[in-house]
């Protein structure tokens, strides 16, 4: 340790005894890796120029794209933007200045994969994209350490998993441009329904946090949450239509086919199939603390010869559901499976069987399905 230390104090004071800035570059980047800050990058935006300086009037040294790895070996603030100096791997090993924003480092790749293993068995639940910039981060909460990087507008993504977190802040996006305020109770209108005795609204409460799965061609890093407030549901067009406003789709899979990458999306060239869907109204029904990821389910179904969607069931009362939903089977015998709280307060699996009979799709539920639903009668 003591040499070290040793090492890099006369590293330090070497700096004034070397002619020319060349050499000052050389010590520094010496310095820089003695310290520690060597480090692996790989590009995230699709094209970066590494560049003869961090300076606006800067000439461009060399082009990288998405996917190319990058040494680290120095960085620095320059009007609150981060620069890393690094040495690209191409023939001539170019060394210039890249802006932080167009890598991600591999210490940060690594938190990023760690998030991805705790859902590597779990199908997606839904799809999304980005209708604004927003950082990606390693936990939903908006502070300066969990951010992974920024994620450019109109990313798609798949739904993991989603939060409800109390909100502390009235911002309406996360994109690093400015830092979020307080939230506060002087809404006219909220104010005016907690009078009338309405109930209160998920998002007057909360603000819904999504932990979403990124393919490769969009990044590098393959997880993240994103602030759901600039966050868009991707509802395939085919039964969009029946999404009503005050029972929102938060997850939905395909029962006619077998490929899991079609479960949640559908191709503008894919023909309308078979969906299990799990709904959510807009009402705060947490129990000790928490709340519900849906609260009604819905099975669709595609009648080639008519050309119409008809329903196969639905859920007649409001039930109270944990993610994720689990499709399995092959053909056109499958069934899907989900977490729904009985009335005694535990949680318990419910597996429904999805089958045709002469040319129609039906649904056999659990037998004791009453017992999970609350009734009109029963919230009486």
């Amino acid at each position: 340790m003591l040499t070290k230390i040793a090492v890099i104090i006369v590293l330090v004071f070497g700096v004034a005894l070397l002619p020319g800035c060349s050499m000052l570059d050389a010590t520094v980047n010496t310095f820089s890796r003695a310290v520690g800050l060597s480090d692996t990058a790989i590009v995230i935006a699709r094209t970066a120029q590494i560049r003869t300086s961090y300076a606006v009037v800067a000439a461009d040294l060399l082009e990288v794209k998405r996917g190319d790895r990058l040494e680290i070996i120095d960085q620095i603030e320059f009007e609150k933007v981060i620069w890393y100096r690094v040495r690209a791997r191409d023939e001539e090993r170019t060394e210039g200045w890249i802006e932080a924003q167009n890598v991600i480092t591999s210490e940060v790749l690594e938190r990023s994969q760690k998030l991805a293993e705790e859902f590597k068995d779990l199908p997606p639940q839904a799809a999304g994209k980005l209708r604004a910039a927003s950082n990606l981060r390693l936990a939903p909460e908006m502070n300066e350490e969990n951010v992974l990087f920024r994620l450019a507008n109109g990313s798609t993504f798949e739904v993991m998993n989603w939060r409800f977190v109390p909100k502390e802040t009235t911002a309406d996006v996360d994109d690093g441009t400015g830092a979020p305020r307080p939230a506060d109770d002087t809404d006219e209108d909220i104010k005016a329904a907690k009078e009338a005795g309405e109930p209160e609204k998920i998002e007057e409460k909360y603000d819904i946090w999504y932990l979403v799965k990124l393919d490769p061609s969009v990044s590098p890093a393959p997880a993240g949450w994103l602030f759901g407030r600039q966050v868009e549901m991707n509802v395939p067009s085919d039964i969009v239509f029946f999404q009503q406003n005050n029972r929102k789709f938060v997850t939905w899979q395909r029962l006619d086919t077998d490929l899991s990458s079609q479960m949640v999306t559908a191709d503008r060239k894919a023909t309308p199939g078979n969906w299990v869907i799990l709904t959510r109204t807009n009402i705060v029904k947490a129990i000790d603390g928490v709340e519900p990821d849906f609260d009604g389910i819905l099975v669709l179904a595609f009648d080639r010869y008519d050309q119409s969607f008809y329903t196969v069931w639905r859920s007649t009362g409001d039930v109270w559901g944990r993610m994720p939903l689990r499709v399995d089977g092959t053909g056109d015998n499958k069934a899907f499976t989900i977490s729904l709280r009985h009335p005694e307060g535990r949680m318990d699996d419910k597996r429904f069987v999805v089958f045709r009979d002469r040319n129609r799709v039906r649904v056999t539920p659990p037998e004791d399905i009453a017992q999970y639903m609350e009734t009109p009668k029963r919230r009486r």
